[in-house]
Parts: structure tokens; C-alpha cells; sequence
């Protein structure tokens, strides 16, 4: 059976579990502190990170680097399309949100508020919260402008940057950091992307001592 290591919130966790319910492979989610590098765990990635992912005999670690895998040994559907300017495209977005987004969003909001009670260290940083709820403004304003220009954000159809994007933006959602109402144009490439089966699973993670929203898995929000 395959196995991944995970932790339901991650981003780069969610953008794996997407890429694999999209191309309907089975896999058992197994739930890794992976702060507390376990030496069974610091042997599957001495990165210690996750997520890792155990399949065909392989233990693969770093999340694009599994996504790649995924889409050359499970072509179809294909996440990384069209001709090598187009699939240039695709990773700069993916790189955009994995680099950039998480460093001036994601973990200072999600890792602040969620990772460091988690890991037992200490109360949000009021600073870096609010330079994350800034910085996010910015980031839906640019995917808006990307969308007024294409059908999905790298093109004309979903790709592994829609899966990345998604991946940070529902992280963000269960704990209400997103402002859907300011762009229209995300909100409605959010909820069509929400509403596709490979989400369901994700839509169903519940986090103890984080309850999710209200609107969080209602595909009318």
C-alpha cells in the first residue's frame, strides 16, 4: 500500500494529496510529528520534513520533486502540460507559491497560529501575523491578475500551479486568514477548484484544538 507522511495543514502536504486523488491513487495518510524527528522518521528523510511519500518501493521526500514523479509515471490527467515554455510557466507559479507565498504568508500565519502551539513553542508573534495578513492582500491581488488573463492561473487548463496555490489558500482558509471578497476572480477559481472530488479529502481534515470555519467545506461559500 502506499504511504505518506504528512501533517493535514501543510501546504506542500496538500499540494501532494491533490496531485494524488486527482490521478486516483490510493495512498494511506499516516500523521507525522515530524518536529519531534523521530529516528524511524529522520531514516525515511534526514531533512527531516515531510511530506514523504512510500510507493513503488521508493521513499521520496521533498514535495515537488514527488508531484513530478506523480505526472511522469501517472500521466494522466497530466499537471505539467504543453511545451517546455508552458511547463516553465507552471513551475515558476508552483516555485511562487512554495518560495515566496510562504515566506511572507504561510508562515507567518499559519505556522504562527497553528505551528507553534502544535510544537509547544510559544504564543504568535503579533508582528509576523500582521506582516502576513498584509503581505496576502498583495498575493490574491496578483492571482487576480493572472486570472483575468487566463482560464486557471498558468493557462488554460488546471495545472500543478492551481494545486499549489490551492494547497496554500485552503491551509490558510481552515483557519479564516483568506479575504475571498477581495478579489472575485480568486474567490470563483477557488471554488471551482474546491469543488473537484480531488478535494474532498482535504475538506474533511479536522485538526484537534483547531475547529475549522463554518464556510470551510461548504462549496458555496
Amino acid at each position: 500500500m502506499n504511504r505518506l507522511y504528512h501533517v493535514p495543514l501543510s501546504p506542500f502536504c496538500r499540494k501532494v494529496r491533490l496531485v494524488l486523488a486527482e490521478k486516483k491513487i490510493e495512498v494511506e495518510l499516516v500523521e507525522e510529528r515530524y518536529w519531534e524527528r523521530d529516528a524511524d522518521f529522520m531514516r525515511r528523510n534526514p531533512a527531516g520534513k515531510v511530506p514523504v511519500l512510500r510507493m513503488d518501493g521508493r521513499t521520496m521526500a521533498e514535495s515537488q520533486a514527488i508531484c513530478e514523479y506523480l505526472d511522469e509515471t501517472w500521466p494522466e490527467p497530466k499537471l505539467l502540460p504543453g511545451s517546455p515554455a508552458e511547463r516553465c510557466e507552471i513551475r515558476r507559479l508552483v516555485c511562487w507559491f512554495d518560495d515566496k507565498f510562504h515566506a511572507e504568508v504561510t508562515s507567518k500565519l499559519l505556522y504562527e497560529r497553528v505551528n507553534k502551539k502544535m510544537m509547544g513553542q510559544g504564543y504568535p508573534d503579533s508582528r509576523a501575523v500582521k506582516a502576513g495578513a498584509q503581505a496576502v492582500k498583495f498575493h490574491l491581488d496578483y492571482m487576480g491578475w493572472l486570472l483575468d488573463q487566463r482560464r486557471w492561473l498558468a493557462g488554460d487548463v488546471m495545472t500543478l500551479a492551481d494545486f499549489a496555490g490551492a494547497a496554500h489558500l485552503s491551509s490558510l482558509d481552515y483557519i479564516s486568514d483568506v479575504d475571498w471578497n477581495r478579489n472575485a476572480a480568486v474567490k470563483d477559481w477557488y471554488a471551482k477548484i474546491k469543488s473537484r472530488p480531488a478535494f474532498r479529502n482535504i475538506l474533511a481534515d479536522q485538526v484537534p484544538g483547531f475547529p475549522p470555519p463554518r464556510h470551510y467545506a461548504n462549496l458555496d461559500f
